[in-house]
């Protein structure tokens, strides 16, 4: 899971999603290392992990990695590159750089996630030149602006800022240079579930309300109240990591309707035995060569209780609502 700004008030409940930042990171460090998918610019975010991942964690990343990815570049294909990206509670991702290097960059990429995880990424770029290049190389104009809590470029921004006040968070992503009129993408991975159905709901009514030409993504867990989902929620909650938002998750039909009900024109939503049986054939039959994959059940389980949803407002009839797998 990806660290966002999240859940109840309490100090220990955020310390525990911010948490979920190192193990996302980790799980696709070690994927990445294996082969599943192409990321050179992890390697300076995390440490490799210091033991194996089992396989079935491993495909279920690349799933998650590869689904996302997909509806990004949809959104980039429709709007030609003329939009803007917002990543909700980003982590130590490192989308920004891989659509550089595959030449698929928005105006602009936005990134925001609590002040103390965008201190670490924005230390680890400054002095990572493999992280801070490819920023200079797209930035123009006066002197790049970065400081402890933030960074804003030409095409790259960083803004620490808590999902739950919405008022601060609209105001730092206008000074770096957010622009509502653009055809937006955001993206939310284990993020909404962290925060209270009340707080996840005004953050898609926000976005809905905020941007005319917009899709909402995001990846998190879904079907949560069979035994299997049961035990996820125990298993966290051992960790001091309440899922607040885990009543949107009860099935694919909640997730659509809370976009539905919050602003979304349309919505769709698909869990991640689909998704993976919809990417590309070619690329599925190399990665299951990988590793050896002793409990298929297993990893059908886990992909059955994660979804991709997404919601979508189209006032530029860019053919939006049609974008799926």
């Amino acid at each position: 899971m990806r660290g966002g700004d999240m859940s109840g008030d309490s100090d220990t409940a955020d310390e525990a999603v911010r948490g979920t930042c190192d193990d996302a990171s980790i799980c696709k460090r070690f994927a990445v290392s294996v082969g599943y998918w192409k990321d050179p610019y992890i390697q300076y975010f995390v440490r490799q992990a210091k033991e194996r991942k089992a396989p079935e964690i491993n495909r279920g990343y690349y799933a998650r990695v590869q689904g996302v990815f997909q509806l990004l570049a949809a959104f980039l294909g429709r709007t030609e590159c003329n939009c803007q990206v917002i990543n909700l509670g980003a982590g130590l991702d490192t989308t920004f750089w891989r659509l550089k290097d595959e030449n698929l960059l928005p105006k602009k990429y936005f990134e925001v996630d609590f002040p103390t995880i965008v201190a670490r990424k924005l230390h680890n770029i400054k002095s990572k030149p493999p992280l801070s290049k490819p920023i200079m190389e797209t930035h123009s104009g006066d002197s790049l602006l970065i400081d402890a809590h933030s960074l804003d470029s030409s095409r790259y921004s960083i803004i620490g800022a808590d999902l739950r006040k919405l008022k601060d968070m609209e105001e730092k992503l206008k000074k770096v240079g957010m622009d509502p009129q653009l055809p937006t993408l955001l993206v939310a991975e284990c993020v909404l579930v962290y925060m209270s159905p009340e707080y996840s709901a005004n953050l898609l009514r926000w976005a809905a309300d905020t941007f005319p030409t917009a899709m909402f993504v995001n990846y998190e867990q879904v079907n949560m109240a069979d035994r299997f989902g049961q035990i996820m929620i125990e298993n966290l909650q051992r960790r001091q990591c309440n899922l607040a938002g885990v009543e949107a998750c009860q099935s694919l039909q909640s997730q659509i309707d809370r976009f539905l009900s919050n602003g979304w024109e349309a919505a769709d939503a698909l869990d991640m035995i689909r998704v993976y049986g919809s990417l590309p054939q070619n690329d599925l039959a190399r990665i299951e060569k990988l590793e050896f994959l002793d409990e298929k059940e297993l990893l059908e389980q886990l992909l059955l209780h994660y979804c991709i949803s997404w919601g979508t407002k189209d006032s530029l009839h860019l053919g939006l609502s049609k974008i799926m797998f």
